[in-house]
């Protein structure tokens, strides 16, 4: 008998033990369940009880083979086991019972309680067992094999600290290049020990490498405070003038993180010329205010860099000149120390010229410099200082839509937090007397307006970037946030437009998306089927009372000015539901809305995917007061009856009625 017929024989033989009810099936599910428990309480140098092994071995090779290989909450026993460091128990299970050395499992970080799925070996790694590890390599485990994010057992090893394990591994054959599938090195995530760093340059770990933000592990190391890592790695070559994609060298990295034992180290070894000793000085001055709210630090640092501009005949200029903006207030920076002295006792100000300093030496777009703008718009919003926050937070959604995308997470997160803040200022405002207020009323008219201009006019070349493969959920998803958005703002402009000119104005810029034709990326919703959906809210992160979020759909007033201004009213989703279905359903139901849509031309007989029609589920609904007799008419039921009794129609009815019946089609 040759091998194959011989394993063969072998499965068919398992397949009728596991698939038939017999006493031999029990002892079998008994016996792995046994095995996965003692496998989860070993302990180093611990061995299964003697009753177990003799249950294992009593059981054909092949059925044993199958035992260890059953998988209990992501984990087959030989990856437990190899968490918890036992050989003896590993070397019984690969010996006798034929476990495959290379099956995946599932392992918690408990330093980050993230999930990842790797090997036995990635695991003993990640766990610190090095008995283990000496074990899974010496029988063959591929010493490279990575998890599901591309991380080496070595590599893992590095993050914990294991440095036996790495010094074990990288003796053995295990590669300290392989980054993981961001582009992370093992010496990136060994920045936390001087010791280990050593060791990996010493094997020949470039210095150098970057990731995919093109950070090297001088970036990281200055991120996370460690100095005498930074120290380590610029004497073996690190170059401090490597920028990542953000363009941050090592000093600007020092500055944004407020590293200031390294930002003195730094200037002490290295030639920097004095305007960028100066930019420094204040940029890590703007650190210390933003980030810890030290006036004292930030005002030091910036009499530091005033005194280096001033320090030659000629002033060093702050260069580039940042333009005036509103959402600042229309603010410059401080060029002399009596306007310094005029802002180091006003906090506020103290805040804005944080502003203008960040943007001028990183940039409009830094990623640093647009979390500081929604920071400080917080800030103000905490303090009821609600225009400072929009002025702030427009500002941020423009540059965000501007050089990204609003399918980007970010853009999508600043648009949610403003539009949220504009529904509960109007909410507030709209439930206060004239006499309970001082300040203007909010939001205004022109801040809705060019924030819901600022979401369309872009709007189609979205809609065209999702249809470039591969599709990802994530883009999908902001860009059904993105139009949610852009509903309540249509909600707010029909609201605080007072006069004819405001109006107008609504009409006008509701009539440009509508022309459009945009639908929903997840589920192919028109913007007139999101206007009539209670599940239609917008929830914001920056707010903490997501719980009890105001819906403000369904909304006659913005069913009624989409429908004037062109929205098809029979539009079909990916469900083939129309705008009515949803109007319809019990939880969406209101009268005047679902009777101005069938005046418009709602079909009450068009099917969805289901089967399910307008006119039953608006029969069904004991809130319902509309004569739906009156809404009913010959050419609906006609096509209704030729799709239900499949009569022939092509070509026997007049083409303009093909659509009509086809539309009647479930």
């Amino acid at each position: 008998m040759n091998s194959s017929t011989f394993s063969d024989l072998c499965s068919s033989y398992t397949n009728k033990i596991f698939n038939s009810p017999n006493s031999l099936l029990c002892k079998i599910k008994s016996t792995n369940h046994e095995l996965v428990e003692q496998c989860k309480r070993a302990i180093e140098g611990s061995q299964l009880t003697k009753g177990l092994r003799d249950e294992l071995e009593s059981l054909p090779r092949e059925i044993r083979r199958e035992i260890v290989k059953k998988v209990r909450n992501g984990c087959a026993p030989l990856f437990l086991v190899c968490k918890r460091g036992c050989v003896e128990i590993a070397e019984y299970l690969v010996t006798v019972c034929d476990a495959d050395i290379e099956q995946r499992g599932l392992y918690e970080v408990p330093e980050d309680r993230s999930f990842h799925f790797g090997t036995p070996l990635w695991c003993a790694a990640v766990s610190g067992k090095l008995a283990i590890v000496k074990y899974l390599v010496s029988i063959g485990c591929d010493i490279n094999a990575p998890s599901d994010s591309g991380s080496t057992p070595v590599r893992s090893a590095c993050f914990m600290t294991h440095i036996d394990i790495v010094e074990y591994l990288v003796e053995n054959g295990a590669d300290i290049s392989k980054p993981n599938i961001n582009g992370g090195t093992c010496l990136i995530n060994s920045v936390q020990s001087v010791s280990l760093c050593q060791f990996l340059i010493s094997k020949g770990a470039d210095v150098n490498a970057k990731d995919i933000q093109d950070k090297t592990a001088l970036h990281y190391s200055i991120q996370e405070h460690r100095l005498e890592t930074t120290k380590l790695l610029l004497e073996k070559g690190a170059d401090p003038f490597a920028k990542s994609r953000s363009g941050d060298d090592a000093l600007q990295t020092a500055c944004l993180k407020g590293a200031h034992r390294i930002f003195d180290y730094l200037k002490s070894k290295l030639p920097y010329p004095l305007e960028r000793l100066a930019d420094a000085h204040e940029l890590i001055g703007c650190t210390f205010l933003d980030e810890h709210n030290e006036t004292r630090l930030a005002i030091l640092h910036w009499r530091l860099a005033l005194h280096m501009r001033h320090r030659d005949e000629d002033f060093i200029e702050k260069k580039p000149v940042i333009p005036l903006r509103a959402a600042y207030g229309y603010a410059t920076e401080f060029k002399t120390a009596e306007e310094l002295n005029n802002i180091s006792t006003d906090v506020d100000a103290m805040r804005i010229q944080s502003l203008l300093i960040c943007e001028r030496i990183l940039g409009i777009s830094h990623k640093d410099m647009l979390f500081r703008l929604m920071f400080r718009g917080a800030s103000y919003a905490d303090a009821l200082r609600f225009q400072r926050c929009i002025d702030l937070w427009r500002l941020t959604l423009e540059i965000r839509i501007e050089r990204f995308s609003m399918l980007y997470s970010d853009t999508c997160f600043t648009a949610q937090a403003l539009v949220r803040l504009m529904l509960d200022l109007f909410s507030r405002y709209n439930n206060l007397s004239p006499n309970d207020f001082n300040e203007q009323e909010l939001p205004t008219f022109s801040d809705v307006l060019a924030v819901f201009l600022l979401l369309t006019n872009d709007i189609m070349e979205a809609q065209k970037l999702l249809q470039i493969k591969p599709v990802f959920r994530k883009q999908q998803e902001n860009f059904d946030r993105v139009l949610k958005c852009i509903t309540h703002l249509i909600y707010l402009l029909i609201c605080i437009a007072n006069s004819k000119s405001e109006k107008q104005l609504v009409i006008q810029s509701v009539h440009a998306i509508n022309r459009q034709k945009i639908r929903s990326a997840c589920t192919s919703d028109s913007l007139l089927h999101l206007c009539v959906s209670r599940l239609n809210v917008i929830k914001s992160t920056y707010f903490t009372d997501e719980n009890n979020v105001r819906s403000i759909f369904p909304n006659f007033d913005v069913v009624k000015l989409l429908v004037e201004t062109g929205s098809e009213i029979n539009a079909k989703n990916e469900a083939k539901s129309t705008p009515l279905h949803v109007a319809s359903l019990p939880y969406n139901y209101e009268n005047d809305i679902v009777l101005y849509l069938l005046q418009n031309g709602a079909d009450l007989d068009q099917p969805n995917k289901s089967d399910e029609r307008p006119i039953n589920m608006i029969a069904s609904n004991p809130l319902n007061k509309i004569p739906l007799m009156n809404f009913i008419n010959l050419k609906c039921l006609s096509a209704t009856i030729i799709n239900k009794y499949r009569i022939p129609y092509r070509n026997q009815i007049p083409k303009c009625l093909d659509d009509f019946v086809k539309q009647h089609e479930v």
